[in-house]
């Protein structure tokens, strides 16, 4: 005869550790869920995306939600369509910093969560902030789509290029602003090289009006050390200073020896 009494305890322990497993499960949840809603957001309110919703439910008749449609397609707004896609592609722009930013950061953070230098709640909020993203990134999509067939696949694509046009505007209006403080700047230090060549060129100026002024001294001086020494220069005598011509000279003497020669023939 089968025992009963003896298989309901095996049978009722197995009840009772299931059920404190599920309780268990249950309650950490809830705590799980209850603590990540009382975490501190990873990224402040997002501030386009409210935009856009104010303006779609400012007509009671828009709908964001296509599946209430019966055509898939957006309800009549009294805010121009045009007004609500421009809402829709900066809260797209919104999007890509947010997740550009979640991407950088996901490294980094896994690494300092390994390490123990941060704990288990900064991650938590890391990854409640990676689920609300996804949300995200799938409403923009699907509003996108509700407006215009296909414009879900390349609004991201949109708002890529609007995000990059806007930094490089950012950039150049840097550079502009700099612009002016680099001309004074620089009109500075011109003035400052001027200066400098104006005191070199003034030095050189000095440098040679006192080498003009030193080439008469020392002329005059050699003149008169030459004067005062008193010792005549030989002056060189020429026949032209002799008086009489070399050959006027030359006659004479044979004259005088001819009448010599005379008187001593007379007396013989």
């Amino acid at each position: 005869m089968v025992n009963w009494l003896t298989l309901a305890v095996p049978f009722a322990y197995l009840g009772v550790l299931l059920g404190s497993l599920a309780t268990f499960s249950s309650l950490y949840r809830k705590r799980k869920a209850r603590k990540s809603l009382s975490l501190e957001p990873w990224f402040p309110p997002h501030t386009q995306r409210d935009i856009y919703f104010s303006l779609l439910h400012l007509d009671p008749s828009a709908s964001n939600d296509a599946s209430k449609n019966p055509n898939g397609k957006k309800l009549p707004s009294s805010v121009p369509d045009s007004v609500l896609k421009s809402a829709l592609l900066r809260r797209a722009i919104e999007d890509i910093k947010r997740v550009m930013a979640l991407r950088t950061q996901k490294g980094a953070l896994a690494m300092l969560l390994q390490r123990g230098s941060v704990g288990d709640d900064l991650w938590q909020r890391f990854l409640r902030a990676e689920k609300e993203m996804e949300d995200e990134v799938r409403d923009v999509v699907a509003e996108a789509n509700a407006y215009v067939p296909g414009w879900g696949q390349t609004i991201f694509q949109s708002a890529n290029e609007m995000l990059n046009n806007a930094i490089f505007r950012e950039r150049m209006e840097k550079q502009q602003a700099k612009l002016e403080e680099e001309k004074q700047w620089w009109e500075k230090r011109k003035e400052g090289y001027m200066k400098e060549l104006d005191v070199e060129a003034e030095k050189k100026e000095e440098v040679v009006e006192e080498a003009g002024e030193k080439k008469p001294a020392t002329a005059a001086s050699t003149t008169t050390s030459e004067e005062g020494s008193g010792v005549p220069t030989p002056a060189t005598k020429t026949p032209e200073s002799s008086g009489a011509p070399p050959s006027v000279a030359g006659s004479d003497d044979d004259a005088v020896l001819v009448e010599a020669d005379e008187q001593n023939a007379g007396k013989k």
